[in-house]
């Protein structure tokens, strides 16, 4: 193990339609459209990568009572999940969002005990994307 290093790590977010939920972090958070098809989209901004991918199986809602949910991608699982995003410059974003109309109603920009500045915003699938970034040392 420690001869291994870990260099980056890309949050891979559900949704539901990847064109609508590309054009969001595309439109509303600046992101650019690396890569889209159907079922998967690469979003780049400066130097974080959000991916998302389709999870658009409805098959569960047909299956019978003993078989098991199992494909990975069923459409339940779309804004299930959340995501963190180290940020400079966090009050000019946070007034970008916030005349967007997407800062999470309990994810105003404040100050955490944790030693960050944060906010919230969701997708139009319900993932929470936080931006942070650290406090100024006392």
């Amino acid at each position: 193990m420690s001869e291994s290093r870990m260099t980056a790590a890309i949050p891979v977010l559900p949704v539901r339609e990847t064109e609508a939920a590309a054009a969001f972090y595309a439109e509303k958070l600046g992101f650019r459209v690396g890569h889209i098809d159907p079922g998967y989209a690469i979003l780049v901004r400066d130097g974080v990568q959000v991916h998302l991918w389709a999870a658009t199986d409805e098959d569960w809602r047909r299956r019978d009572g003993g078989r098991p949910v199992q494909s990975g991608a069923e459409s339940f699982l779309a804004g299930t999940a959340s995501c963190r995003i180290a940020t400079e410059g966090i009050a000019a974003l946070h007034d970008a969002c916030r005349q967007s109309g997407i800062v999470h109603p309990n994810g105003a920009l404040a100050d955490k005990p944790h030693g960050l500045r944060e906010f919230a915003v969701l997708d139009p699938d319900g993932n929470l994307v936080t931006f942070f970034q650290p406090l100024p040392a006392a």
